[in-house]
């Protein structure tokens, strides 16, 4: 992330308080509500992605251990944590594979393909925003599906958010799904770490030292907004989102086609 301008530096900062302020708020989203406009601004998802998960890895590793210790001081058992381990032992060994095909897909693909597919499935995303109509399923099979295809995603794009969300919100209660996904996301995001060091990818790390401050101020934000969406009705914020994840995906598309 060498050479910008100053509006891009200024604009890539911005884009990571709101992918912090995203993903402590919801506990699922920051990639995909960020990623897309991070592209617009730079088409060079292996500068982005490195950065994104190490965030991923840092501020849902506080997050869990936060809560675990209210939890416990609270005198909340296991069973009623904000952790559902059962959904984790069912979800992980239906993904693991099909996250190590996606990393190799983005680390061996160029830009452009990598872009698009990333634009495309957002545009997906962004219709059932705009619609109301997000993936549901109370069938075991669609489950696995979505699960499986997901691992995928998260592989090439860390965007597989709303293909998992609903399996996993289906299955726990409200006031778990938060940290049940951190952590989720803390196991898938460690095997693409893992496997971007050893294909020799550049993590960016002389880019963390402005960019977690950025990211750090989204997430103590976000933490306030989480306690507002356990007694909320978001669909509202959704739908604006969903508008605007559109239009940008199209344009981006409009921009990587040849």
């Amino acid at each position: 992330m060498e050479g910008l301008e100053t509006w891009q530096y200024v604009t890539i900062g911005l884009l990571f308080v709101w992918g912090g302020f995203v993903r402590s708020g919801l506990g699922f989203g920051g990639s995909v509500l960020t990623l897309p406009f991070l592209l617009m601004v730079e088409n060079a998802p292996l500068v982005f992605l490195p950065i994104i998960a190490v965030h991923l890895l840092f501020f849902s590793l506080i997050t869990v251990v936060q809560s675990h210790r209210r939890a416990a001081r609270a005198g909340i058992g296991s069973e009623e944590g904000s952790v559902n381990w059962p959904f984790l032992r069912y979800a992980l060994p239906l993904m693991i594979v099909p996250k190590l095909i996606g990393v190799a897909g983005v680390i061996t693909l160029p830009a452009d393909i990598v872009s698009g597919f990333i634009f495309i499935v957002v545009s997906i995303y962004a219709m059932t925003y705009i619609l109301d109509r997000p993936f549901k399923s109370d069938n075991q099979w669609l489950d696995a599906f979505f699960l499986v295809l997901g691992g995928y995603v998260s592989g090439t794009s860390l965007i597989a958010a709303p293909l998992v969300v609903p399996v996993a919100a289906s299955r726990m209660q409200k006031h778990q799904l938060r940290d049940t996904l951190f952590v989720l996301w803390f196991i898938l995001v460690s095997v693409k770490l893992a496997a971007f060091m050893w294909s020799g990818v550049d993590l960016q790390w002389r880019q963390h030292l402005w960019l977690l401050p950025c990211a750090t101020l989204g997430h103590l934000v976000g933490l306030r907004f989480h306690d507002y969406t356990l007694r909320a009705d978001t669909k509202v914020f959704f739908r604006v989102l969903g508008a605007g994840l559109l239009t940008v995906s199209l344009v981006g598309l409009w921009r990587v086609m040849p």
